[in-house]
């Protein structure tokens, strides 16, 4: 449905979908000039974006779309080209803000009015800003690395839970998850008749063929897990097929990440701040990497450090009423990759960087336990970081001054 327009300030809201968007525009008064289904190919979405504007008649155009990247990307893409203001607002935004407007139906079309008159009433919303390639690029292996690894992790345990209903005694064996050497085993021998039959000298000597570190000590501990069992439990050749599958897969999953990591960072290198993100303890290609996927490299669109450590989840947020005050609680909205870009990292430097163990060891001092330690530590590191990338300085281990708290 189109209607016509009067030249004034318009806001457009979309409901973003797979394969098709609904585009609400709206006026200063809130009513609606134009609603229509779009399909989501480029043809149609220039004649949306060239209706809109020409609807304006020269007038400011704001945009405002509930998904940020999938669906939305290529009207996401057209509109940063045309140089059009947009604005990014969550979909579980909409989803409550809806609730204050008429009516109990949910439709596309409601949606998009929501979103384009919220982006009329509201001064918070966050304007997307057009990524660099390397981010996007960036975004795209560490999001497959993460894939990777979640593969991974449910390769073992179906693995481990696999060998447990056959031969317990192997799955206590060894830790899978992080032996390569215990996989390798895995993918000749399964069974305890066939670890009995090799037996450990020639275990070894297949091992170390197979450039497995510790051969000895390996095979010895798995023909010491075959001599505990003599019972072949039903279903163990079809179970044992599974098990050398399974380790297959996680030594190819293994060979892929390497592969990703690499790609990672030899990306990241090239990034503008990827030397001062590495000056900082506790932060390597990986972890830099997921820093600059997560926020875009591009620190302005924040604003300000306490501003990213809000998205990150590092700063906390008030729950008051009445005459309670003071009462702060951590967020339950937040980037959930970013926090664990800080964490991890805040962990590393604890162990590793003086200055950032003293002041571990002193909010542990003060009875924080270890997680609210690594934190407060994470937080703090997030302010020295901010400042780093601001000033485009390299980090320095320098002690502070007196009365000054390390970070």
């Amino acid at each position: 449905m189109d209607e016509g327009g009067s030249g004034a300030e318009l806001w457009a809201g979309t409901d973003a979908g797979k394969t098709a968007h609904h585009c609400t525009v709206i006026d200063t008064d809130g009513s609606k000039v134009l609603s229509r289904r779009v399909p989501n190919n480029e043809p149609e979405l220039l004649e949306l974006i060239g209706d809109v504007l020409a609807l304006a008649e020269g007038s400011p155009v704001t945009w405002a779309v509930d998904l940020n990247a999938g669906g939305g990307a290529l009207l996401i893409a057209l509109l940063v080209s045309h140089g059009q203001r947009l604005l990014y607002i969550p979909g579980r935004t909409v989803h409550h803000a809806s609730r204050g407007y008429r009516g109990d139906g949910k439709t596309d079309a409601k949606d998009a009015y929501v979103i384009a008159d919220q982006a009329r009433m509201r001064r918070d919303l966050q304007p997307l800003q057009e990524w660099d390639e390397i981010a996007v690029d960036l975004k795209i292996l560490t999001a497959r690395r993460y894939d990777l690894a979640a593969d991974r992790t449910r390769a073992i345990n179906r693995m481990r839970a696999q060998l447990l209903e056959f031969f317990p005694a192997l799955e206590r064996a060894f830790d899978y998850a992080t032996s390569k050497a215990a996989l390798v085993l895995l993918t000749g021998y399964q069974t305890p008749a066939g670890l009995r039959r090799v037996g450990a000298s020639r275990l070894a000597t297949w091992l170390k063929n197979r450039k497995v570190r510790g051969a000895q000590a390996m095979a010895e501990a798995a023909v010491t897990a075959a001599q505990a069992q003599h019972t072949a439990v039903a279903g163990e050749r079809t179970a044992a097929a599974v098990v050398n599958a399974l380790a297959r897969a996680v030594l190819a999953l293994d060979e892929e990440i390497a592969g990703i990591d690499a790609q990672i960072a030899a990306r990241f290198h090239e990034h503008r701040d990827a030397e001062v993100v590495l000056s900082m303890p506790g932060m390597g290609p990986v972890l830099g990497a997921e820093f600059i996927a997560c926020t875009g490299g591009d620190m302005d669109a924040f604003g300000s450090s306490g501003r990213l450590a809000g998205v990150a989840g590092l700063a906390p947020v008030p729950r008051d009423s009445g005459r309670i005050s003071g009462n702060m609680r951590r967020p339950h909205r937040y980037h959930r990759r970013l926090l664990r870009v800080f964490y991890l990292s805040a962990q590393i430097a604890a162990r590793f960087c003086p200055i950032s163990k003293t002041f571990y060891d002193r909010k542990r001092a003060e009875g924080k336990s270890h997680k609210q330690a690594v934190l407060a530590l994470a937080r703090r590191r997030l302010d020295v970081l901010w400042a780093l990338i601001r000033d485009q300085r390299r980090w320095t281990p320098q002690p502070p001054p007196p009365g000054v708290v390390a970070a």
